[in-house]
């Protein structure tokens, strides 16, 4: 279903989950190129990128939202056609552009609209409502990456290596989304690819300066969850290590013990078997051997 409001002179045009019927009406009210209407009926996610026409604009963004679980961070995927007195948002879900969008058609009724007069200043206005929602985002995952480093020490390994890899996985796909758009944003603030309204370059420089700030960010995550990662590796293997020490110290001690036992245990006429007190002349030699090898493993600092 095609939604649309009036801005001045502005058209917007939202869809969600478009119909057959609903890019065919673009099509031929638009004169869409084919290969935009086809990507508009792909089913998965397509890279970001803008297709630029004489009198058009088809552009594919990616924004970051978070999972029904909120966990596991997902990708928002709006495609606009954007031309000299229309603009036109196709996404696959009710999110947060959809949300503006009813906002601004609640206060159109009301006779309040967004100040605006050029499609290029609509778009900025969207997509910058979108960002704060990227920044919300950003700012868990910063958390998230520091609750990484105070559970390093964690008794719960399995925890800690469980946080270690969501949030890694969420770093890897963020850092996906933003660094296509790096390359986009800064062709549009260096004038490379010029809009429908003059004097855009500050705005989308602004975008472009967002992007970047989170890439930065992200950049340093990275750095910081691999090093986390890596931290905690060398606790774990300096565990194990202790445990197998620990291990080999009281295999090495009962070995001649169980040597000296088991020799004891033959039947055959040994020294001392027939001694009154036989059991505890051998028992204390056992003691013997155990302290001396104890006294031993102290003074070459293994235990």
């Amino acid at each position: 279903m095609i939604e649309t409001i009036r801005i001045g002179t502005l058209k917007w045009s939202h869809i969600v989950r478009p119909t057959d019927e609903d890019l065919q009406i673009l099509k031929d009210h638009y004169h869409f190129h084919p290969l935009d209407i086809e990507d508009c009926k792909s089913l998965t996610n397509l890279r970001p990128k803008i297709d630029i026409y004489d009198d058009y604009y088809f552009m594919i963004l990616h924004f970051p939202g978070f999972d029904q679980t909120d966990t596991f961070v997902d990708i928002k995927e709006i495609k606009f056609f954007w031309g000299k007195d229309f603009l036109i948002s196709i996404g696959k879900s009710h999110w947060l552009i959809k949300e503006l969008f009813n906002q601004e058609k609640i206060q159109s009724q009301g006779g309040k609209r967004l100040e605006v007069g050029t499609s290029d200043a609509l778009l900025y206005q969207i997509i910058e409502h979108v960002m704060s929602d990227t920044q919300v985002l950003m700012d868990k995952v910063d958390k998230s990456v520091e609750n990484c480093g105070k559970s390093l020490f964690s008794r719960n390994a399995e925890k800690t290596i469980e946080r270690m890899s969501i949030t890694r996985k969420n770093i890897i796909l963020l850092n996906t989304i933003i660094k296509p758009q790096l390359l986009l944003f800064n062709k549009l603030q260096s004038g490379t690819i010029k809009g429908f309204a003059e004097n855009m370059e500050d705005y989308w420089g602004n975008i472009f300066d967002f992007y970047q700030k989170v890439y930065d960010n992200l950049e340093d995550n990275a750095e910081l969850i691999k090093g986390y990662s890596m931290t905690f590796d060398s606790l774990q293997v300096n565990k194990t290590n202790e445990v197998m020490k620990i291990l080999t110290l009281v295999s090495s001690i009962l070995l001649p013990l169980t040597f000296l036992a088991s020799l004891y245990g033959m039947n055959i006429r040994l020294p001392i078997q027939d001694h009154p007190s036989s059991f505890i002349i051998i028992a204390i030699i056992m003691l013997g051997i155990a302290i001396t090898m104890l006294i031993y493993f102290r003074i070459r600092k293994w235990m």
